[in-house]
């Protein structure tokens, strides 16, 4: 064999582990935002409010002195009656639990060093509301607000027989930064956009960790043992894997806050990838074998699972186009059409197309700021890495923190 050849062989196997690295996301990113341009069904549920089920509100506060206030008033302001307020202050060093029960919430306090993590504060107090008369749960971060109508619709789409619901969740402080009109962008696309996909389809949303409900029989049924760092992808996958499809509620919101410095989001981004891949490697054989088995419906949550981040997947299509491969590069064409046929959409139905160009101009240097957290991914997606509570920098009244 000579040189030309082994070359030839070496950038066609390097272009075809490209293509199998890159193509869930283009597959998935094709087929939801296709789907999600499809018209809402239309839904019909008279119920009054006195009919509608009871509703705990659970709020998970590890030091969020500076926005727990907001928050709790931003749920009483439309929770209306049958509805409580329940935090959870996590192991505080700071007055969030003042703060809670003055803003009117019903608080819990729990102190535990070895227990470290939103999922242990979510098992706390979905323990302690089974033990009363809710018949469901809507979990709502302690840095967020709320549509003044999510409330209502959680309630009525448990009463109409939904075991569990994602609402939209948004940016709230959209407009702080470049950094978080980009992210405001990249939310509306992967937890409107997507979401809404999979519910036209009939699958399952997901879970986004923000804005979620879930009915009593759920976790009565599925007890909430997820204490990763990624809580929310583990216990949708322990969902789907029960055939429990989660509704998406797209009419509502709920925002929660972005951190704004280059340090806070590299945390932050850290877990979420890090953990992301830690659930690749525990969940990929489960779903497989799944699908080996018939269940077709686990095909999407394997498809999601396997996909890159965004701009990961961007920096490895750049990577295949400078290899010497003709059937390559037409490859990298068709799914840099599909990514920006789901960033379009997203920017249409979402920020707009104005502050979307002005977002994008920052891409390149979110580029090399992505190459820059590859290090915290790895070193978080290992096994027992712990939990790292991403950094405000602003309060609720927006001076510095």
């Amino acid at each position: 064999m000579n040189l030309q050849t082994m070359l030839t062989v070496l950038f066609t196997l390097g272009g075809l582990l490209l293509v199998a690295a890159t193509l869930p996301l283009a597959l998935e990113l094709l087929v939801l935002t296709v789907a999600a341009l499809f018209p809402a069904p239309r839904r019909r549920d008279p119920a009054a409010e006195h009919e509608m089920p009871p509703l705990s509100v659970l709020i998970p506060a590890h030091n969020e002195e500076a926005f727990i206030e907001r928050c709790v008033h931003s749920v009483l302001s439309c929770a209306g009656s049958g509805t409580e307020v329940l935090v959870v202050a996590h192991n505080c060093t700071d007055s969030t639990a003042l703060r809670a029960e003055r803003a009117g919430a019903r608080l819990l306090v729990l102190n535990n060093p070895s227990q470290r993590g939103k999922g242990h504060a979510l098992s706390h107090g979905f323990e302690v509301i089974l033990a009363g008369p809710y018949q469901g749960v809507l979990v709502v971060d302690a840095d967020s607000v709320v549509d003044d109508g999510l409330i209502t619709e959680v309630r009525r789409r448990l009463r109409s027989g939904a075991l569990a619901v994602q609402g939209r969740y948004e940016v709230y402080n959209c407009e702080h930064s470049q950094r978080t009109r980009l992210m405001t962008l990249a939310f509306y696309a992967a937890n409107v956009i997507r979401p809404r996909g999979r519910a036209r389809l009939g699958l399952s949303a997901g879970i986004l960790g923000n804005g979620f409900a879930v009915h009593r029989e759920v976790l009565a049924r599925i007890p909430y043992s997820a204490h990763s760092v990624v809580e929310d992808l583990e216990y949708h996958l322990a969902l789907v894997q029960a055939g429990i499809r989660v509704e998406f509620l797209h009419e509502f919101a709920v925002r929660g806050e972005m951190p704004v410095t280059a340090a806070a989001a590299k945390a932050q981004r850290a877990r979420w990838e890090g953990g992301r891949f830690r659930m690749m490697r525990k969940w990929v054989p489960k779903l497989a074998a799944d699908i080996f088995r018939g269940r077709a419906t686990q095909i999407e949550p394997l498809l999601d699972l396997l996909a890159l981040p965004m701009a990961t997947e961007v920096l490895l299509l750049v990577a295949a186009a400078c290899l010497p491969v003709s059937w390559l590069r037409i490859y990298v064409l068709s799914v840099f059409a599909v990514v920006l046929f789901h960033i379009g959409t997203a920017a249409m139905q979402g920020p707009g197309i104005g502050k979307t160009l002005r977002s994008l101009s920052t891409i390149p240097g979110y580029m090399l700021w992505k190459l820059w957290v590859l290090p915290e991914v790895w070193r978080t997606s290992r096994a027992g890495a712990a939990w790292v509570r991403t950094e405000r920098e602003s309060r609720a009244d927006g001076r510095a923190m």
